[in-house]
């Protein structure tokens, strides 16, 4: 799940064309991050706003992670937008 997010189906990371192993190293860390994140908006908007809607064939629409992705990049890209749900609350350990 977290190999896909890294690739095609969420950052595509492999369109930065690093080369430096410090600067991959940097780049992965941060990624990593910015997956638990929309992992955790995913899961409480899953469990406690909107449930993802299950297909006819049983499996989910979206994954966890991709609904809590399209539900942040909405947030930080949609001034208008006015949302009951603090997303930065979501990167504190507290």
């Amino acid at each position: 799940m977290c190999f896909k997010a890294m690739k095609s189906s969420g950052f595509d990371i492999e369109k930065t064309h690093l080369q430096q192993i410090e600067r991959i190293e940097k780049l992965i860390l941060l990624v990593m991050i910015a997956f638990v994140w929309c992992y955790k908006v995913g899961i409480h908007i899953h469990l406690k706003v909107k449930p993802i809607i299950i297909k006819k064939h049983g499996r989910k629409a979206k994954t966890i992670f991709k609904y809590g992705l399209d539900y942040i990049a909405n947030t930080l890209l949609n001034a208008l937008n006015q949302t009951n749900i603090n997303i930065n609350h979501f990167l504190s350990c507290t």
